[in-house]
């Protein structure tokens, strides 16, 4: 399958609607054909899972290089066993560092508190820290290089009875059976299709809103560190140190070391505290300069081992980011043959590293429901997308309340949220934070057309949807089997 418009498989098509000889048929037993609009962690998460299920997809990315974010990943328990079941574990954990504690400190490094993750006897699975490159080049390579399409920028849609057609800024098309928008916190796809059901009176208000813009953070990883100097890099876990400013410095700056002797680092500000933020904000002009000016102005901020400055000069500028925390709960995530996954549907504060994780998990439970698929029709996709929703989003929904507080905990310099940190760390007794922890690391989507992965710790997980088409498949062999014998 391609995008261009001299493939056959792909002719170019008209906008005003579907007339062509390739159109598929209303109700085939081939699996649909899946067009996924962006190719960042969910959408390549999602491409290996239907990769591995047999169903043909491609993946369309707006920009006209790969270039992964160098911001700082934190995976849980919670998606860990799909990467188990696809064997990407070990590798997973060669370029990760499991990440046990965190410690919080004042400006002046004075201890604010210390927190503790559970052991691995219970969870099974240690919360691990990496470079977002590192997990970004590793499901990259995973996607055939013919299934993925750089330069394309989703323009419009169109969909209806016979499939879904999706028109590119340089005027090719594509057409399938169901389109995925995984093309993050401003998802073209989402923009286009909210906007044709508000024309339609069928967008619900609370959709129309603009995301909350609440921090500023600029990310980066260092080269490799002398060991000697920085005794924490062949540590065999990281310690995450949080050091939150005073009044006067309304910043939070983090460090944790990786593999390879290597630190990420990042530095956050809220919007409306400080001046730069504002002006970052307000500017248009993410170049490394700008980033550069922002970098300068903090370089004195200490850490344990040496200034921010010392980290900021091991740090090639064209590996800094600057990402905005934004959050947002879409009440629309799908529509005919169209859904959205991770930043797309629900944007969180990434303050609890939920981010990542909640889009591979939306890519791990789509992909269960579009292998439910048979046969292939416009009724039962649309079932299977209202199902996906279903199940996603009541599990969303609960994580933001503890995303916000999150954020205010860590991040926050209001007189309330500093307080906040106060109630936390001095008066909140540890068996109340354990269990919370078990209650969030409970659940563990995994694809049900997979060999499950192995249990792993005591603890309880909340059971997985079983297949329906394996149910359905199961049953109809039952039957036959039963046939001869009814029959004699």
């Amino acid at each position: 399958m391609s995008a261009t418009i001299d493939n056959k498989s792909h002719k170019s098509l008209p906008t005003v609607g579907f007339k062509g000889s390739d159109l598929p048929p209303l109700v085939t037993d081939d699996p649909p054909r899946v067009l996924i609009a962006g190719a960042g962690l969910g959408g390549l998460f999602l491409g290996i899972f239907l990769e591995r299920a047999g169903i043909p997809y491609e993946i369309f990315e707006r920009s006209s290089e790969i270039r992964p974010l160098g911001s700082i990943i934190c995976l849980s328990p919670n998606i860990l066993p799909a990467f188990e079941q696809l064997g990407l574990y070990d590798e997973l954990m060669s370029f990760s560092k499991p990440a046990l504690r965190n410690t919080f400190f004042t400006g002046d490094l004075k201890i604010i508190g210390k927190t503790s993750t559970l052991t691995t006897d219970t969870v099974g699975y240690d919360r691990i820290l990496m470079a977002r490159p590192e997990l970004y080049n590793m499901l990259y390579k995973l996607i055939p290089p013919h299934k993925i399409h750089l330069s394309k920028k989703v323009f419009s849609f169109q969909q209806n009875h016979e499939g879904v057609m999706l028109r590119f800024s340089d005027n090719t098309t594509v057409h399938g059976d169901i389109l995925v928008g995984a093309d993050g916190a401003h998802s073209a796809v989402r923009q286009h299709l909210h906007k044709t059901l508000d024309k339609q009176g069928l967008l619900p208000k609370g959709d129309t809103k603009a995301m909350s813009k609440g921090y500023i953070s600029l990310v980066g990883t260092t080269d490799a560190l002398d060991p000697a100097k920085y005794p924490g890099a062949l540590e065999e876990d990281s310690e995450s140190y949080y050091i939150v400013g005073d009044k006067k410095t309304p910043y939070t700056w983090v460090t944790f070391f990786v593999p390879g002797n290597k630190i990420c680092w990042s530095v956050i500000i809220q919007i409306g505290i400080a001046e730069i933020a504002d002006e970052q904000f307000k500017s248009s002009d993410w170049v490394p300069q700008q980033n550069q000016k922002m970098l300068d102005s903090i370089r004195h901020f200490k850490t344990p081992y040496g200034t921010m400055g010392d980290l900021f000069d091991v740090t090639p500028i064209e590996r800094v980011s600057k990402v905005y925390f934004e959050d947002m709960l879409f009440e629309t995530w799908n529509h005919g043959r169209t859904v959205l996954i991770g930043d797309a549907a629900h944007k969180l504060l990434p303050s609890s590293g939920a981010g990542a994780v909640n889009a591979m998990q939306d890519a791990v439970l789509l992909a269960n429901h579009i292998y439910d698929i048979k046969p292939t029709s416009f009724e039962n996709i649309k079932k299977a997308l209202c199902d996906y929703k279903e199940e996603r989003f009541d599990a969303i929904k609960d994580q933001y309340p503890q995303s916000y507080i999150a954020a205010k905990l860590i991040y926050g310099h209001t007189f309330s949220e500093r307080a906040l940190r106060q109630v936390v760390f001095n008066w909140m007794p540890r068996s109340m934070q354990m269990k919370q922890l078990l209650k969030d690391t409970a659940y563990r989507p995994q694809a049900n057309f997979l060999p499950p992965a192995p249990k792993r710790g005591t603890m309880e997980t909340i059971p997985q949807q079983p297949s329906k088409r394996i149910q359905r498949e199961k049953e109809e062999k039952a039957r036959k089997q039963a046939a001869p014998a009814t029959a004699l």
